[in-house]
């Protein structure tokens, strides 16, 4: 496998999706006040810090990060086995997000008091992303 392989075209677009993903996740209208009371915080708490900026761009780091991880590891099932349908990658997706992200991120979750809850509403935004990531990097091979 070499690097040119890649469709980093696919890989940025898959990212913004991802990044829309979480903004509609962690909206007002949808699970972010349930998130923030789950966290500790109260309605009078401003979420992130004073640059919301190095916040978002932060965030949009880490997310091309796994989506370019995610590249990889589809390329290297490409490799071995053929070609990869949208539904595979959609799996592949959703099982590292849950395998790998979700065991990870889960011991932090406890040890930080944040309970169960914040785990899963976090996770599901995860696996819900990196299906949807998975799925565009398969589409656009």
């Amino acid at each position: 496998m070499e690097l040119d392989q890649l469709n980093y075209l696919a890989i940025l677009v898959a990212a913004l999706v991802a990044n829309v993903i979480g903004a509609v996740w962690f909206s007002p209208k949808a699970f972010f006040p349930v998130w923030w009371k789950l966290i500790g915080k109260t309605p009078e708490q401003q979420p992130g810090s004073s640059n919301m900026a190095y916040v978002f761009g932060m965030t949009f780091l880490g997310v091309l990060g796994y989506t370019f991880g995610l590249a990889l590891v589809l390329e290297v099932i490409t490799v071995a086995h053929g070609s990869l349908g949208v539904g595979i990658g959609a799996l592949v997706g959703a099982m590292l997000g849950l395998l790998i992200g979700g065991g990870a991120s889960l011991s932090h979750r406890m040890f930080a008091g944040q309970g169960f809850k914040v785990w899963l509403l976090e996770i599901g935004n995860d696996v819900v992303a990196l299906a949807v990531v998975g799925a565009i990097l398969a589409a656009w091979k």
